[in-house]
């Protein structure tokens, strides 16, 4: 089973460093394709914002179901003590990459994830409606895994070469846009290392 993991990560991998078409429905191939029913219309407004969050469940519990369940609406909020705060909770982002690098799209490009909830950038509130969500299988305070950053770096780059309107000043942290109510991607993040990934 570990074997298995390793060459679904290596090809995964490799089919995210060559280039991937955008497909008209918002849906990149090359990805790993769920359809959460937690999404919205965009209104018109086009995509100038990128979000990095990070999620664990349990929490600081790497590879489980229980994100994917989360996002696709039908986590069991008796499978751990801790999850009984998800109940009735509707949440969702465009893409979740685990701790293998391996990304999976849940909402399509052109459709508002419910990621963001109440926050504000630049003076602009509602940054579901101009914004896509990247989250990132982790905690606050623990380092993110190598094939996370490939992954993320070599995603990132695609989504800016398809949304001219996010530049690298354009991506935050989910505490950037609710501060005070959010602290991921947290301090652990390599903002640094990140964003210099990004230069040509």
């Amino acid at each position: 089973a570990h074997l298995d993991a390793v060459w679904e990560r290596r090809d995964h991998f490799i089919t995210l460093q060559r280039v991937f078409m955008k497909l008209q429905s918002g849906r990149y191939q090359g990805l790993k394709q769920r359809f959460s029913p937690h999404f919205g219309s965009r209104p018109q407004s086009e995509v100038s914002l990128l979000v990095i969050h990070n999620i664990s469940l349990p929490a600081g519990e790497f590879l489980t179901p229980f994100v994917d369940n989360l996002f696709m609406g039908c986590i069991d909020t008796d499978a751990h003590k801790t999850f009984d705060t998800l109940l009735g909770l509707k949440v969702s982002a465009h893409f979740f990459i685990n701790r293998l690098g391996i990304v999976t799209q849940y909402v399509a490009t052109d459709q508002s994830a419910w990621h963001a909830g109440v926050s504000n950038f630049e003076g602009r509130e509602g940054c579901n409606d101009y914004s896509l969500g990247i989250e990132m299988e982790g905690t606050d305070d623990e380092s993110y895994t190598l094939m996370q950053y490939g992954a993320l770096g070599v995603l990132t780059r695609q989504l800016m070469n398809d949304y001219p309107l996010i530049t690298k000043d354009r991506i935050v942290g989910h505490c950037d846009i609710a501060p005070g109510r959010k602290t991921d991607p947290g301090s652990a993040f390599d903002w640094s290392g990140f964003k210099s990934s990004l230069k040509g």
